[in-house]
């Protein structure tokens, strides 16, 4: 029997992830962490399929933008690494398990769009995993923060450098050195989520924001994703010179000609993402 090769296949054998494509919107791929008696916690099992997941999405041509949230029977969008598994650790064991790419990287590094849907708490490796989606929107009863330091512990899914870069070094350290949670709209008003809503109204919002961007070029979206995060990693120089780089190559797709020929013919256009 062949091994299958679609996200919501390989979701349907596991225990711990869920999947599905076109519930929201035609192209978006919901992927859903189901540890509800754990609040949704990380442990080896949800890093593992989640990765196996993403990995089928960049290869399957239904899926153009993630959505990524927590089962609401768990009352968390991701409460946190499974602390159990950190405690039976030695140092050698976590330096293993800390190797890259590790999930917030794949996250982080999808070539689709990732949407946060935090329909709850997102605290420590949840928080950090939310920082890893290029947008978060969040219920607005939701708590968020890095509460690593009660446990003797730093944030180590990328959060002293993720949170800083969303947040500032200020905010960040606020939040890091203390382990104090912070309420959604606090967490807009400091850049750490992109939008705060109602329990009714974050799945219109959500599918709002993730069909607009499914309805775009599959090319035109991993280049414009790729641009944009090259801008916390390079100076300006260097930035506007990728930018232009990434710019001249689409001008060698299919969906570059389609989309300024749907545009001068007033109809909508048919991306081909070639």
């Amino acid at each position: 029997m062949s091994e299958p090769t679609n996200p919501v296949a390989i979701a349907a054998e596991s225990e711990v992830v869920e999947a599905t494509v076109g519930d929201r919107a035609e192209g978006v791929l919901t992927v859903t962490i189901t540890r509800p008696d754990e609040r949704n916690a990380l442990n080896a099992a949800v890093r593992e399929d989640l990765a196996d997941v993403l990995a089928a999405a960049e290869q399957d041509a239904s899926s153009r933008v993630v959505v990524l949230t927590g089962d609401p029977e768990g009352g968390a969008f991701v409460a946190g690494a499974d602390v159990t598994e950190l405690r039976e650790r030695d140092a050698l064991e976590q330096r293993a398990a800390s190797e890259r790419p590790r999930i917030y990287e794949h996250v982080a590094e999808l070539s689709l769009p990732v949407i946060a849907r935090i329909n709850g708490h997102a605290l420590g490796g949840g928080c950090e995993l939310a920082q890893a989606c290029d947008v978060r929107l969040a219920v607005e009863d939701a708590k968020l923060g890095q509460p690593e330091i009660n446990l003797g512990i730093i944030p180590g899914g990328g959060g002293t450098q993720r949170l800083p870069r969303l947040v500032g070094e200020g905010q960040a350290m606020r939040l890091i050195l203390s382990g104090e949670l912070i309420d959604a709209a606090e967490a807009a008003d400091i850049g750490l989520v992109d939008g705060v809503f109602d329990e009714a109204s974050l799945d219109d919002r959500v599918d709002e924001l993730a069909g607009a961007m499914a309805d775009k070029s599959p090319v035109a979206l991993e280049f414009a994703k790729d641009a944009v995060r090259a801008s916390g990693q390079m100076d300006l120089d260097d930035g506007l010179a990728y930018e232009a780089a990434l710019f001249a190559q689409l001008f060698a797709t299919d969906d570059k000609d389609e989309g300024i020929d749907a545009f001068l013919e007033g109809r909508e256009p048919d991306w081909s993402g070639e």
